[in-house]
């Protein structure tokens, strides 16, 4: 694991997964309904945990998790799962940068959870800027919920499933290196996913049937995979080599990663009321980054004379 800070190529390996994360998504949009989504979901992490399990053995960062450890890879791999299930749902209607911006309201539900939850001191103003941004996400979802109904709330789930996903993770992240986090996860996601698509085999239930993809959805698969993994590589060691108070603001190029594949790929574009929403998005959660790192700077303790 890196053993000192390297800002700049925290920045670019963040740069990376902002650029690559949408990529998935957009593999995942053109499989479209051709398969169950739940087997869309675990083959994603059946991929990851196939790419990443030999680097972390030849490299010896494996180890056997304990009974606690493995419950709460079990946990947070059940919550990524259902996460990006309910997400790829999203995308077979959605626009890709609409689906995104209102993942992005994560940030404020973590904020939230992290005053109920780990009794993180929240002060008024950061109060009104996940309002705000809840607002933002609400003028996205409006016109999407009027044009394709309840699935247009689906990225809401994704968001607060994955905002739980965090909390855990912040539990975890700093016991063991981010390729064996990644890769437990992946192998978790994989235990849970395959056995419920056994269960549910020939069940008629499209969300849950598998079904044995043709040759370009196998294409359309691995290009999923690959980008996810890559993606989560470029995050866990932009995290190692930099503070996330750094990189997070970078993570909001996500959206205009995932607009411009939305435009070239499937001629998809935000119209203005989702821009004005997705602005009120990235504001509030900018401000909530700036709040975050002031608090930060006031907590520290003042040098010893």
């Amino acid at each position: 694991m890196p053993t000192r800070e390297r800002p700049g190529l925290g920045i670019a390996l963040m740069v990376g997964f902002a650029v690559l994360a949408p990529g998935m998504d957009s593999f995942a949009k053109l499989i479209g309904d051709t398969i169950a989504v739940a087997q869309v979901a675990t083959l994603r992490f059946v991929m990851q945990a196939a790419l990443l399990l030999p680097l972390a053995a030849a490299m010896g960062w494996l180890h056997w998790p304990g009974r606690a450890e493995t419950a709460l890879h079990l946990v947070r791999a059940a919550l990524m799962l259902v996460a990006t299930a309910l997400f790829f749902q999203a995308l077979q209607v959605l626009p890709i940068a609409d689906a995104l911006a209102i993942f992005f309201i994560e940030p404020f539900i973590l904020t939230l959870l992290g005053g109920l939850i780990l009794r993180e001191p929240i002060g008024p103003r950061r109060y009104v800027a996940c309002t705000v941004g809840f607002a933002g996400a609400l003028l996205i979802i409006q016109p999407s919920f009027a044009a394709f109904g309840p699935v247009a709330m689906l990225p809401l789930g994704t968001a607060l499933l994955f905002a739980f996903y965090m909390i855990l993770t912040r539990r975890m992240a700093t016991r063991m290196h981010p390729i064996t986090l990644q890769t437990y996860t992946g192998l978790a996601a994989a235990c849970l996913g395959v056995p419920v698509l056994l269960a549910f085999d020939g069940s008629g239930i499209a969300a849950l049937d598998p079904a044995w993809p043709d040759r370009q959805a196998v294409w359309l698969l691995l290009g999923m995979g690959i980008c996810a993994t890559l993606s989560h590589i470029c995050l866990s060691f932009a995290l190692s080599f930099a503070p996330a108070s750094l990189l997070a603001p970078i993570q909001y190029l996500e959206i205009v990663s995932a607009t411009v594949l939305g435009l070239v790929i499937f001629g998809d574009f935000p119209n203005a009321l989702s821009l004005i929403g997705i602005a009120l998005i990235i504001a509030s959660g900018l401000y909530v980054f700036v709040r975050e790192r002031q608090l930060q700077f006031k907590r520290r303790p003042l040098p010893a004379p």
